[in-house]
């Protein structure tokens, strides 16, 4: 079983060992790029104004990933931020804000969050919310994609299969069963 998030709900999430001791917050989600999953997160202090931590949490180490909290074993699971944070920003850092088109050139949106496919083993990109380019300029709404694959990435735009189009959903609940139609209909294309 699989549960979607966005990556802005992780966000601020306390990091609480399982003895009950919050130690840190969610600063940023951590993505692997090439490989499509979160590698795992930077870390800020508990208090409102505290900066960055040095030290990030790596995926593997997650016990769970909650509604309220992400739970650790203890601290000494923490590694060093360039060691979580080296792929992710190797592969361009950051999507938010680029340009959504797809192989045949259709403007889709621009990304404003990234919906991570969590489940017991490991969290993935599954899809973006973004603002949809169709919308009038004055009422802007956003609409969900799935992902199967990226084309091409750059730091402006991302390409995806023209595909995609079809299967655009208005929230996580149709997008949950989107995701599966839109990479079944992947897998038989390229067969």
């Amino acid at each position: 079983m699989s549960t979607l998030l966005l990556a802005s709900e992780i966000t601020g999430r306390p990091v609480v060992t399982l003895g009950g001791e919050a130690v840190a917050r969610v600063k940023d989600v951590v993505v692997d790029g090439r490989a499509g999953r979160v590698s795992g997160f930077t870390l800020s202090g508990l208090r409102l104004l505290s900066g960055p931590k040095r030290q990030a949490l790596p995926w593997e180490a997650v016990s769970s990933l909650g509604p309220h909290a992400v739970m650790i074993q203890d601290e000494t699971v923490f590694r060093n931020r360039d060691e979580v944070a080296d792929a992710a920003e190797a592969a361009d850092g950051s999507v938010f804000g680029a340009r959504v088109l797809t192989d045949v050139g259709t403007d889709l949106g621009q990304v404003i969050d990234v919906v991570i496919e969590v489940t017991a083993s490991q969290a993935v990109v599954a899809g973006y919310e973004i603002a949809a380019t169709a919308a009038p300029a004055r009422k802007r709404h956003s609409v969900f994609i799935p992902l199967a694959r990226t084309i091409a990435v750059s730091g402006e735009a991302l390409v995806v299969p023209a595909a995609v189009a079809d299967f655009v959903t208005d929230d996580l609940a149709a997008l949950h069963k989107a995701i599966p139609e839109f990479r079944s209909h992947m897998s038989g294309k390229k067969a």
